[in-house]
Parts: structure tokens; C-alpha cells; sequence
């Protein structure tokens, strides 16, 4: 049993108050380190992380976060396991400069913003004219009051007249994760990047077909996506679809700390359920596709969706995660399943993308046309190594540079002998 469960066993008033004790001190010691800054002239802004925001002609919602450190930009081709280790050392080593006052502005409009003790800023914007039909992304502009650091933010300009939008886990659902197995999930965190990161089979064209819809001239469909991963992550999430020709969309991570809404206090994954909730209320007009995977809690969550908004949601796909065989994970998202048999929402654990894609195309949820695409990535994506081999192969290719090194050092010796 692990600490987490101990803990859930104490009295709720001592609970309480020990988590009270807890925010208390980390709320002293981040005012002592901002007062330690102010007077010093350290931890000025110097980089705006602005994540990809969303909206319609009601409002545009943005978040980002001001940072002390520039940014790392993304990851070259030669980066090795050292230079990642490093790069997320500095992701989770990054600080938030507070209190600094943000201006966004979308079209003619501007609003201020005040970044909270995390760095964060969020705001709401009024858009003074019509949103583009014409146009999925459109940019806002963030900056520091003074013009400086100003950055684009990408909007997702969600259509009045779409019908379907999706929300999507990342962790095992489109990125290769391991995050039943943390000895593997811990390697592909800290020791890779976006390059080396793999999606799982036939992603790429699965999303694109599902962002197209059924090929009736509909408009695209706008994908969300969440996860129980720390905001920290972002730019790694944000480069791996970028690289791997995944439809990009807002991604809702979650925060390292002890406040009530953060990743280290919160337990388990329903954060991902509110944020699901709140798109499907944000957007009325849509129904919305569901994916996640067998190896964490999305079938359990996405079951509630299916009970409390019954026909606004499409379908659900649980994406398995060890589909040759016949595990305890197979048995409770069946489980699920059979739980909302009696609701409207067809809910399937399917073997990859391809499985997804045959029954969305029977709901008319994607053009039947793609299949033969998704197929051939899938079968494609299947030939690639698998953590094992690759970690393999690259111990090898390690082992063979650093007995040409050794190789070269020795020949040197004997020619300066000879000399």
C-alpha cells in the first residue's frame, strides 16, 4: 500500500489540517524567495509560455505562463540521453515570475492579465468582430505591459457549424508511454524527446481523419487534449504532435504543488474528467468523440461523461494497451463498457487505430475513404523497434562510438610513441 492510501485513512479534520500546514509553508517560502528576487533584480521575465487557447464569437479563453528562463527552443537531431536528462531537468527546475502584469490582445481587442503565484495568467476575450469561418487557428498576441516578450498564442477557432469534436488523452493514447510500467515511463520522461518519443500505431492518421470528418463539407472538427501530466511538459507534448504530424489543439496539463487543483495534491485523474465536462458544456453545438486508454482511468471517466450527457457524446474509444493479451486492465474497462450498454454511447476497447477508425467510420464519423491510409500507417508504425530493442540497439550504437573513440585514442598512442 502506498503513502497515498495511508494518508486517505486519516481522520478528514487532521487531513486537513496538515494539507493547510502544508500550502501554508510553500506559500511563506515562495514570499520570501519573491521578496529575496525583488530586492536582488532577480527572476525577471524573460520568456512568455503561451499555450494554445480556444474560442468562438462568445469568447477567446487563453493561459500561458511567464517564466524567468528563456525558452529551450525544440530537439535537435543530435541530442543525446544526457541532453535530454538535462533539458527536463530544466523544464521542472523552470521559474515563475508572479505578479507581472500581461496584456493579450485578439483582432482590435486587449485585455490585462496579472500572472497568480505560479506564473500563471489566464483570461477571457470579447472578440469586436466575427470570428473566420474560413480559418481553424487564428493568433492572439501576448505580452508584457511594456510591448516586450510579445508572443503569439494560437487560437483554436472552434466553428458554429461543426458537429463533432474530440478530446483525447495523451499518455498511451497517442504517445508511446509505458505508464503502467514506471520503470519504462520514467526512461521515456527523463532520458528522451520529442524526436525519440514514438506515437502509437496509425495516430497520425487517425486524428487527421477524424479532424476532417466524413467528407460531406463538413466543417473540421476541433480536438482537445488532456492529460494528468505537469504543465512543465508542454512544449515536449506541443513538438512531439508537430513532429509526427498529429492535429494540433489545446492541451490541458496539469500544475506541480499542494493546492487543491495541483498534480501532486490531486488524486487520480478526474481533473481530466472536469476538463471534458467543461468543453462539452462550453460548446453545446458539438458532439463529442472520446479517446483514451485501458492503462489509467479514462474508461471510468469517459463512462461518467456517456451517463451525464448521453447523446452529446459520439463515441468512446479505450485504446489498449497490452492488446495480445487478456488482462485484470481488459476486465474493468469492459466493466465500463457494460455500464453504459443502456446509454446512447457506443463505447469500444479496440487493439489500435485502425479498430477505432473502422467503427467511427460506421457512425459516419470519419470518411471510409481513410481507412486504407490508417491501415498502411499502422502497419507501417508496427515495423518500428519496441522499447526493448530500440533500448537495445541504442546501447549498441553507444558501445560501437566508444570503442571507435578507444580505438582512435590507441592509435594516437602508438604514433606519438613512434615519433
Amino acid at each position: 500500500m502506498d503513502s497515498t492510501d495511508d494518508t486517505r485513512r486519516w481522520p478528514a479534520a487532521l487531513r486537513r489540517h496538515v494539507h493547510a500546514g502544508a500550502m501554508d509553508i510553500e506559500e511563506q517560502v515562495d514570499a520570501a524567495w519573491r521578496r529575496f528576487d525583488a530586492r536582488f533584480g532577480r527572476n525577471l521575465p524573460r520568456h512568455i509560455a503561451a499555450y494554445r487557447g480556444h474560442g468562438d464569437a462568445r469568447g477567446i479563453e487563453l493561459l500561458g505562463r511567464v517564466l524567468a528562463e528563456a525558452p529551450q527552443g525544440g530537439p535537435r537531431e543530435d541530442d543525446d540521453w544526457w541532453d535530454n536528462l538535462l533539458a527536463t531537468y530544466r523544464r521542472f527546475e523552470s521559474d515563475e515570475v508572479p505578479g507581472v502584469a500581461v496584456t493579450l490582445r485578439f483582432g482590435t481587442t486587449e485585455v490585462s492579465a496579472t500572472t497568480g503565484p505560479e506564473g500563471y495568467y489566464s483570461a477571457t476575450i470579447e472578440p469586436a468582430a466575427p470570428l473566420r469561418e474560413d480559418c481553424l487557428w487564428e493568433n492572439a498576441i501576448a505580452s508584457l505591459d511594456d510591448g516586450t516578450l510579445a508572443t503569439p498564442q494560437p487560437v483554436l477557432q472552434v466553428p458554429s457549424d461543426a458537429r463533432i469534436g474530440v478530446i483525447s488523452d495523451i499518455d498511451d493514447t497517442i504517445l508511446q508511454s509505458s505508464i503502467t510500467d514506471w520503470k519504462t515511463a520514467a526512461q521515456l520522461t527523463f532520458l528522451h524527446n520529442a524526436r525519440t518519443r514514438k506515437p502509437l500505431q496509425g495516430v497520425s492518421k487517425l486524428y487527421q481523419a477524424l479532424q476532417d470528418g466524413p467528407g460531406d463539407g463538413a466543417r473540421k472538427a476541433p480536438i482537445f487534449y488532456v492529460s494528468s501530466s505537469p504543465w512543465n511538459l508542454y512544449d515536449l507534448l506541443d513538438d512531439f504532435m508537430d513532429l509526427n504530424a498529429i492535429p494540433c489543439g489545446p492541451v490541458f496539463l496539469r500544475d506541480l504543488g499542494l493546492d487543491e487543483t495541483k498534480f501532486i495534491k490531486s488524486a487520480g485523474h478526474g481533473h481530466k474528467l472536469e476538463r471534458a465536462a467543461g468543453l462539452v458544456e462550453r460548446y453545446p453545438h458539438l458532439r463529442w468523440v472520446l479517446l483514451g486508454d485501458s492503462g489509467q482511468a479514462d474508461a471510468e471517466l469517459y463512462a461518467e461523461a456517456a451517463r451525464t450527457f448521453g447523446d452529446r457524446i459520439a463515441a468512446i474509444y479505450i485504446r489498449d494497451v497490452d492488446p495480445l493479451l487478456a488482462s485484470a486492465l481488459d476486465k474493468s474497462v469492459d466493466a465500463h463498457i457494460e455500464r453504459v450498454a443502456g446509454t446512447s454511447v457506443p463505447m469500444l476497447r479496440a487493439r489500435d487505430s485502425l479498430a477505432m477508425a473502422e467503427h467511427a467510420a460506421g457512425l459516419g464519423l470519419l470518411d471510409p475513404a481513410r481507412l486504407p491510409d490508417i491501415a498502411a500507417e499502422v502497419a507501417r508504425d508496427a515495423k518500428r523497434p519496441g522499447l526493448g530493442e530500440a533500448a537495445t540497439q541504442e546501447a549498441v550504437e553507444s558501445a560501437v562510438e566508444d570503442t571507435g573513440k578507444g580505438v582512435g585514442k590507441a592509435a594516437r598512442a602508438v604514433r606519438d610513441a613512434a615519433k
